[in-house]
């Protein structure tokens, strides 16, 4: 006869795996938006000034606003996708959260030198919403003769290093239906193999880490820089080291560099720690800046992000 304290045993066995698994199949968070094609197209478009220059980028609140075919095909993608597994940010919704702080969040500036970095709507949107994966979509109505045909392209790509991760296009005559319904229906017709590929690229990243680019920079008036020795070892060797501690099977490419400056690509970082929380580039340099305040470095450096793939760790000061 199996004691209780068996039968609990095998209760809490069970119950683990199975957390682990539930875990270990989760799905990235997604985000849809209409392309900046078809909000050209529609002339849903805005200007803003980056460093001096104006900038026309796609005006998404208007388009929720004012367009009759956008909350359709996105809900439809949505609700497909969230039936799979997908996590939604909804992108209406967050543009509500963040329409009081667009002035704030365009410009962050140094403490100490003032300093500023600039960021497009949408690098503010993809940040504040922490989604991996941004869907585009794109649909266009042709007039051939008696028939109108619809084609919808739907695009996804990495939020982090804004790679193309899937692609799927399709098209279908109007017949005896609304644009709405139609769009719908390529919706359904083609979400499986947008899946499949997507699906595709996220277990590589669980396998092989999340791709971000690091900076490493110093404030001009710091009295030392990347050559500085050490232990015997020069700094931009010490954070090297650290990279290979740190990184899935040591990955990362430094691709250019001074005494002043180090520029780290394709660096693969793990997919969650270990509260199993997704790490991005802020997290991952966070853990740099804190490496580098201890001993024997005692190193006071400042963390800038650019979006969720790509961060700048500059040395020095605050």
């Amino acid at each position: 006869m199996i004691s209780i304290r068996k039968i609990s045993l095998l209760f809490v066995t069970a119950l683990f795996l199975f957390t682990n698994n539930t875990l270990a199949q989760k799905k990235p968070t997604i985000m849809i938006l209409p392309s900046d094609n078809w909000c050209t197209q529609r002339y849903f478009t805005t200007t803003y000034i980056n460093a001096g220059t104006k900038v026309r980028v796609s005006d998404y609140q208007r388009a929720f606003q004012e367009d009759l075919e956008i909350k359709a095909v996105i809900g439809k993608i949505g609700e497909l996708l969230t039936d799979m597994g997908y996590s939604l940010k909804d992108c209406e919704q967050e543009l509500k959260n963040i329409a009081v702080r667009t002035a704030e969040e365009n410009v962050t500036q140094s403490k100490t030198s003032g300093a500023s970095l600039s960021e497009s709507p949408l690098d503010m949107l993809k940040k504040r919403t922490k989604s991996d994966i941004v869907i585009n979509a794109d649909w266009t109505i042709k007039n051939e003769g008696s028939n109108y045909i619809v084609t919808l392209i739907l695009e996804a790509f990495d939020s982090y290093t804004s790679k193309r991760i899937a692609t799927s296009t399709g098209s279908m005559n109007i017949v005896n239906s609304s644009i709405t319904l139609t769009l719908e229906k390529l919706v359904m017709e083609n979400i499986n193999i947008f899946d499949s590929q997507m699906d595709k690229y996220f277990n590589d990243l669980k396998i092989n880490g999340r791709e971000i680019v690091l900076t490493i920079r110093c404030w001009d008036n710091w009295e030392n820089d990347l050559e500085t020795e050490y232990d015997g070892e020069e700094l931009i060797d010490c954070i090297q080291n650290w990279l290979n501690d740190n990184t899935v099977n040591k990955s990362f490419n430094l691709t250019d560099g001074t005494e002043n400056f180090a520029q780290f690509e394709q660096v693969r970082v793990p997919f969650y720690d270990s509260k199993n929380n997704p790490i991005d580039a802020r997290n991952f340099a966070n853990q740099l800046r804190k490496y580098l305040k201890a001993a024997p470095y005692e190193i006071v450096s400042k963390v800038i992000i650019r979006g969720l793939g790509e961060a700048i760790v500059v040395l020095g000061e605050k």
